[in-house]
């Protein structure tokens, strides 16, 4: 598919519609447990046909950038199909990011316009989506109009830019012919973090994309006609584009759009849903399998889980543990359990267990099989590719695939710098990986200052650059460190002012003012005050050293010759130690 114009929706809905009209897309599994809405392909396409057609009313075209802050629901899944069937652009935004991280993004992508919710519903709280957007616009002069929806029956102060949504599509049009799209047009850019502080737009274009987000969600799940696909991944994350909207939908599938949390009304709640909805398919994230498993199993043999046929781990590298949690308990130990590795670059899962030859080998917590196209190699620190098996090194890819990310907007250089700069010609992953005796990939996770939390990507540098607007504080310096529940936690190290006094309060704010300027999940677990930090001469923090500080491998701390002074070492060992005392006697 070099250039042919595609008409890219009808990938989507209007082949399916032809065909089988009534078939379910949508299963919304609202956050009031029990009730679910289905929405059927015709439906979809009515909805999405309205709301393009309610954009184009309000000068919305062909190629113009429009954010979405949404939560999972048929209008945040229509928004999405909406502006790809008029060949706008989609930028999604997690709707748990502050609004100096929405304005960020709909800063650096000049978007044109905003949709967005009255307000959120999860996990039994209201969430403040529309008061967030609305703080967000002041600083974005690029933004014509806001379309609010309402999710919730409560009034909403609606500005000189605000539309109704719901008012103005059911004036609109119920048909809206699609765009004709060159395979190589912009689809969505989706931002991600980077080990550099600002948000990289990754963009994602239009044939190749949905072709291995189809195939992937086809081959690795073993998706059948007529099976409900339950990826309870949120919209505002590449998961959510590949495996709950994009796949799913041009496989003429039924996806599940899970708008709750994994303990809401109580830990439950996946496994009441799977017997409910009779979800075939259950795709989630490390981190909610290890809370749940904490549970312990009562919860998940309360409910009938005989529909489950394959299990999928996506987001993190899986623990032993929780695979085993997951496969022998939820799964009863007769379902396909696919750890999947993959990327928002990479558009589409790259390695996971299947697809293989039938009945072939699934080894715990690995991700072993390349998929069809994707050629893996290590390299060594030399840039070598490292042969035979039984070795580890830097992950990188040799050859194009059609779901890789074209670029990052307005910053090609930034593009080709990070990810084919370190091993010219191959694309670096920024993960390191162990290749077994046998041949399969296993991922040992990041090489760079990017750290995962709950699944989540987040740079140090961007939780660093929030505190350093603290005027109290100087310096920071931010790792991860293993969390039992989130897989990994952000740990910071501040070196305070002289004069500073009230530690205990500057650390709250220091909380609030990571939570404030990018989300509630990036807050450091823990912070701890230490006199300096660990420098090289030419002034470069040695984050190695903290890593092995807080993992307790201070025997092991390597060459510290580089220091500017390596008795800092001993200084902030003893300020680690003290501050774990008290928090094991507190």
């Amino acid at each position: 598919v070099d250039h042919l114009p595609i008409l890219y929706k009808l990938n989507c809905l209007d082949q399916h519609v032809e065909k089988s009209p009534n078939r379910v897309a949508l299963i919304w599994e609202r956050d009031e447990p029990g009730t679910a809405v289905h929405v059927t392909y015709r439906e979809l396409l009515d909805l999405t046909c309205r709301l393009a057609n309610t954009l184009k009313k309000y000068g919305i075209q062909k190629g113009d950038k429009v954010a979405i802050y949404m939560s999972v629901s048929p209008l945040s899944v229509a928004a999405m199909l909406a502006c790809a069937r008029i060949g706008a652009v989609h930028t999604v935004v997690f709707a748990g990011f502050s609004s100096e991280s929405l304005a960020g993004r709909i800063m650096d992508s000049e978007c044109k316009a905003v949709i967005t919710y009255n307000q959120g519903v999860r996990g039994g709280r209201i969430i403040e989506l529309k008061m967030t957007v609305d703080e967000a616009v002041k600083n974005c002069p690029s933004v014509k109009h806001v379309f609010v929806a309402q999710r919730t029956d409560n009034k909403t102060q609606m500005g000189d830019l605000d539309v109704p949504l719901e008012e103005e599509m059911a004036k609109a049009a119920s048909v809206c012919t699609p765009e004709s799209m060159d395979s190589e047009d912009m689809l969505f850019m989706l931002y991600t973090s980077g080990s550099t502080g600002k948000p990289k737009g990754i963009v994602h274009t239009q044939a190749g994309y949905l072709l291995y987000a189809a195939l992937t969600h086809k081959y690795v799940f073993d998706y059948r006609q007529g099976d409900v696909f339950g990826c309870v991944a949120d919209i505002g994350w590449i998961t959510g584009h590949s495996y709950v909207v994009y796949g799913p939908l041009c496989n003429g599938g039924t996806t599940v759009l899970f708008e709750s949390t994994p303990v809401y009304p109580d830990p439950g709640r996946y496994w009441e849903m799977v017997q409910r909805l009779k979800i075939n398919q259950f795709y989630g994230a490390p981190t909610a399998i290890r809370l749940l498993l904490n549970y312990g199993d009562k919860w998940v043999k309360k409910y009938d889980r005989s529909s489950l046929k394959t299990l999928g781990s996506v987001g993190e590298p899986i623990n032993n543990e929780a695979w085993q949690w997951f496969y022998h308990v939820v799964g009863e130990g007769r379902c396909t359990l696919v750890d999947t590795w993959w990327q928002t670059e990479t558009g589409g899962i790259c390695i996971a267990p299947r697809p293989s030859e039938e009945k072939a080998d699934i080894i715990p917590a690995m991700a072993m099989r390349p998929f069809f196209g994707i050629f893996p190699v290590l390299m060594d620190e030399n840039g070598r590719v490292l042969e035979g098996n039984d070795v580890s090194g830097a992950l990188c890819i040799t050859e194009p695939w059609p779901g890789l990310a074209r670029t990052i907007y307005r910053d090609h250089q930034r593009f080709v710098d990070t990810y084919f700069k370190a091993y010219p010609g191959y694309y670096f992953t920024g993960d390191g990986a162990y290749r077994t005796k046998e041949g399969y990939y296993q991922i040992t996770g990041r090489m760079d200052d990017v750290i995962n939390i709950s699944g989540h990507r987040l740079g140090t540098a961007e939780i660093e650059d929030a505190m350093a607007d603290h005027p109290d504080v100087p310096e920071t310096a931010v790792i991860g460190y293993p969390h039992e529940i989130k897989g990994e936690g952000a740990f910071a190290f501040i070196v305070l002012k002289e004069q500073t006094a009230h530690i205990d309060h500057v650390k709250e704010e220091l909380k609030t003012i990571v939570a404030t300027k990018i989300a509630k999940y990036a807050v450091p677990d823990h912070i701890l005050v230490v006199k300096r930090l660990p420098k090289t001469r030419s002034g470069k923090i040695m984050r190695r050293l903290l890593r092995k500080v807080v993992t307790e491998q201070s025997s092991n701390m390597g060459d510290v010759t580089t220091l500017d002074d390596p008795s800092v070492v001993t200084e902030i060992l003893d300020a680690y130690q003290k501050y774990k005392k008290e928090k094991s006697s507190s």
